[in-house]
């Protein structure tokens, strides 16, 4: 057995939220893979990654929803068990440990719209969107399932009896929905800025020309910048800032009985807020950085 050190040629140094590393390559005899699903592994790994990445967000925030909402209820808890900043904090460890766990294999996005947003500025190469923002769906369907087991008692007890599923119950606590007094443009406007920051903060976490985190603590710098997100623009909209996060966990509600009032509520809230909003909201901050800030040469503002 041989064991080599090499270069990741897979990625430009600014085309995923990871900062490439050197990675340990092992040889066992002819081949590097030693058995058959090793092989495999090895064809799936960059999808498994973003969905496994984007299931473990999903998971800790719509989990810290559920505690923070149901214990409210005296039904389901003697005392609440969380607050708003509970709540802040479950997705702020979900993008925190997904990007951690996901960053070295498939760079960490989690999130459709950062995916589109380094393919347009950062030559992630667009034959690995499709797959990509599917795994990414997946995984938010698979979190909030997992959640929506766990916690299926208690939203029994919080909505009033088994079977009795409500948007203005507990469909929120796995898509977002918007405040009554909000204006559609004001929902597209809360969740394009929310989702602009967050590119902003991401592309600063991984840009090597400015004054970036240590190697291996970007996911701690995007954990502070969702946790701001969340704190400071999360009242009125929820902050989805992530089509997967919203869309995936939506369609598992549809599925265990919250019916097709998921998707018609506010005439498609689902499509032009969390999803068009988001995604235009990350493109707009990209291009903003590179603007004012980037000086790479993967970006097309940089480009001859």
């Amino acid at each position: 057995m041989s064991q080599v050190d090499k270069p990741d040629q897979r990625r430009s140094e600014t085309s995923s939220t990871y900062i490439p590393r050197n990675e340990t390559v092992v040889h066992t005899g002819d081949t590097q893979h030693p058995n058959r699903w090793s092989s495999i592994r090895a064809q799936i790994r960059e999808p498994a990654a973003e969905f496994f990445g984007t299931m473990i967000l999903v998971l800790f925030g719509c989990g810290g929803n559920c505690q923070a909402v149901l214990s409210s209820s005296t039904a389901v808890s003697a005392s609440p068990k969380g607050d708003a900043l509970s709540s802040s904090l479950g997705w702020g460890i979900g993008i925190g440990l997904g990007v951690w766990v996901s960053a070295g294999v498939s760079g960490g996005h989690i999130n459709p719209a950062v995916t589109l947003a380094f393919a347009t500025f950062r030559d992630f190469p667009w034959k690995k969107v499709p797959r990509y923002l599917l795994a990414q769906l997946l995984g938010g369907i698979c979190g909030a399932g997992i959640i929506y087991a766990n916690y299926y008692h208690a939203i029994n007890l919080y909505e009033g009896g088994t079977g009795i599923r409500t948007i203005t119950g507990t469909a929120g606590l796995f898509g977002t929905y918007a405040a009554d007094y909000m204006s559609s443009v004001s929902c597209f406007f809360s969740e394009f800025l929310g989702s602009a920051m967050l590119i902003i903060g991401i592309f600063a976490a991984t840009d090597r020309r400015n004054a970036g985190p240590p190697p291996g603590l970007p996911p701690l710098t995007i954990f502070l910048t969702l946790l701001g997100i969340a704190n400071s623009l999360g009242m009125e909209t929820g902050a989805a800032v992530n089509p997967a996060r919203d869309l995936g966990p939506r369609i598992l509600t549809a599925m265990v009985g919250y019916g097709k009032d998921v998707f018609t509520y506010r005439n498609q809230y689902w499509l032009w807020c969390p999803i068009i909003g988001d995604i235009l909201g990350m493109q707009m901050g990209a291009l903003v950085y590179d603007l004012l800030v980037y000086t790479g040469p993967e970006s097309l503002i940089n480009k001859p």
